[in-house]
Order: C-alpha cells, then structure tokens, then sequence
C-alpha cells in the first residue's frame, strides 16, 4: 500500500478520477472524499448514472450527437430549418451553438478535424455521411463551424471541396472567435454573432 494512503480502496478510487480530463490527484482526492461523506443511495445513484450512460447512451444515426433514441430531438424537431446543416467537430460544440440561441438549423457531428499528426484522417471522421446528407438533397446550406485553427481549417476545405459539385451554398462562422479558439470556450455572445455573421466560403484564405 502506497504510504500517502491509509486505504487501498481510497487509493484506487483517486486514480481512477485522476484519469478523466482536467483533473489531478489533490482534485481527484477532494472529490471522493466528497463521495465518502455522502449517504450510500446518492453515491449509488451517482454511479448508477454513469454506467446506464455507458451502456445505453445512442448516437443520432443522422447527425451522430449523443440521443436517447435512434434519431436525435433536434434532427426529429419540425420546428428546426432541416435545409441548414451546422457542421461542428464534437457533441460540446453543439451545446455550445445551441446555448447561443441563435441558430435554428440541423447539424452534424465529424468527430474531430484533419490532423495527421495525430493519425486522423477523412475517413476516421463522419465526412462521408455529411456528403450523403447533402447529396441526397434538400440541403441549402452547409455552414462550417469548426475551430480555426489549422487542422479546422484544412477540414473546412476539403469538405468544401468534396461539396463543390453539388451547388449547396457552403459558408463559414465569422471570425469573431480567436485563432485557436474552440467553439466550447467562446462566449455566447461572441459566438452567436459569429453564426448570424456568417459568410460564403470559397476556399483558403
């Protein structure tokens, strides 16, 4: 037993929320000290909560966000502009556009950008669905809300690329946000103007 911890159990607990993101081992101890002090029902819910999440969470066969079911509420709503397609790089990114409230569209999920540095290529990310989406018709607009960073960049042109010959107009957020910048980070305000402001995109700048 390592001799920081009186207890094997307390020991396996803190390295286990020292793996999630952002968190180090005095964030890890302070939190399952916080778990010890609560009733055994809550810490069984709390847990509970995370492995029905594992096992039972679905990802929208249309835009790939995180559902309940089959189809996402947002790609299934009437209410929302079906011919307008936001595309962004993860499920956050869609809560951070949703959170603005300023934009009405559907939207698609890659899973990432280009980076082959990091060994993402087009084909580890859902570009070929967009493209499907779009080729099937009644799209009028694909906006590209990625990060603008190079690898965002380089994304955003070569599904512009691979949309060219189906006419769909193509545009880009405004580049109210940082080079840099991830769409989650940036204030609602800043990035809501960066949707309404939107411009046509027509390739590297």
């Amino acid at each position: 037993m390592n001799g920081q911890y009186p207890s094997l159990l307390l020991e396996k607990a803190v390295g286990e929320f020292a793996k999630l993101p952002g968190i180090g081992r005095k964030s890890a101890m302070r939190l399952v000290l916080y778990l010890l002090r609560q009733d055994t029902a809550a810490v069984e819910a709390f847990g509970e909560a995370i492995v029905t999440l594992k096992r039972e969470v679905k990802y929208c066969k249309v835009c790939h966000n995180i559902s309940d079911t089959d189809v996402c509420g947002i790609c299934s709503n009437p209410r929302r502009d079906a011919s307008t397609i936001c595309v962004v790089e993860s499920i956050r990114d869609v809560m951070a556009v949703e959170a603005t409230q300023q934009y009405f569209g559907v939207y698609h999920v890659l899973g990432g950008v280009i980076s082959p540095m990091d060994g993402i290529g087009p084909d580890d990310l859902q570009i070929d669905s967009l493209v499907q989406r779009v080729e099937q018709g009644g799209i009028a607009e694909v906006v590209l809300a990625l990060s603008s960073t190079m690898e965002g960049d380089t994304t955003n042109f070569f599904i512009y690329r691979l949309l060219e010959h189906t006419g769909v107009k193509v545009s880009i957020i405004a580049r109210g946000i940082s080079v840099g910048d991830e769409l989650e980070y940036a204030d609602e305000v800043t990035l809501g103007r960066s949707i309404v402001n939107r411009t046509r995109f027509t390739g590297p700048a």
